[in-house]
């Protein structure tokens, strides 16, 4: 019994939602926000041209993600990231090019979000990230995330434009996380759906913490360089993945099958 524990928790290639996880995360999609406005924006290629260098580099992580034979920090994060510059590219261009706005492109990705997490449910039973141990489960992992990635960055677009701005926007997004920790703590709601509802909400809170940094004086930014800004994210994240420990992912009944 107990080997079979330990092979499934090798099988886990995602980390322990742990404070460092939550706390990478929001550096991940704060790098994704300034770093997809970077190709877009600074460096003039328009948000296809980002969508399509970003997309590919999405696919190409995912793969190895799901080919990769054990839990790997680097290999994770690094795919977390090319999922949340894409979806920074992937929703200024519906909400832009494609004319949708906020409210259109938020509630179409809403649907997408939904209807990912329906479907993983319906096909696996279950959406818990504790049961991401198989090729199928990451497959459906990876898509809603990209969805949710893609979602946050319009949520934080719209807000912050709706008039709360970059600063209220990030305000807005951080104390929704907070009644979030106090749900955990002092309430019975279902823990995957915290966890989910935590995700979607560290994108848009990334989103318009990048956005006031990067961002002109005249539009309510600090008018930070957007490399300089993606350079010094990258450097942190590195330097948490490599400093701060990290481990895979428990399974349901790993403590009871492991003490008994």
């Amino acid at each position: 019994m107990a080997n079979q524990t330990d092979a499934q928790i090798a099988l886990s290639k995602v980390p322990e939602v742990t404070l460092t996880f939550w706390m990478i995360k929001i550096l991940a999609t704060t790098l994704g926000e300034t770093g997809g406005d970077t190709v877009s924006m600074t460096m003039k290629l328009g948000y296809l041209v980002g969508t399509a260098i970003f997309a590919t580099l999405l696919v190409v992580f995912v793969v190895w993600q799901i080919k990769a034979t054990r839990f790997h920090p680097a290999l994770y994060w690094a795919t977390i990231i090319t999922s949340t510059t894409a979806g920074t590219t992937m929703a200024d261009f519906a909400d832009r090019s494609l004319g949708i706005g906020y409210p259109g492109g938020a509630t179409l990705l809403l649907i997408c979000v939904l209807g990912s997490l329906a479907v993983w449910h319906f096909t696996l039973g279950s959406v818990s990230v504790d049961t991401v141990r198989t090729p199928k489960a990451e497959i459906f992992y990876w898509v809603t995330i990209t969805f949710s990635q893609t979602l946050g960055t319009a949520l934080g677009d719209w807000i912050a434009d709706a008039g709360l701005g970059y600063e209220g926007g990030a305000v807005v997004f951080a104390a929704g996380l907070l009644l979030l920790v106090a749900a955990n703590y002092w309430t019975t709601v279902s823990r995957v759906f915290l966890f989910w509802a935590a995700f979607i909400l560290t994108r848009p809170l990334g989103a318009t913490v990048g956005d006031l940094l990067d961002k002109p004086l005249n539009q309510g930014g600090l008018a930070f360089s957007r490399p300089l800004a993606s350079a010094v994210l990258a450097i942190v994240i590195v330097g948490c993945i490599l400093l701060l420990p990290q481990r895979a992912g428990r399974h349901p009944g790993e403590e009871r099958k492991t003490g008994s």
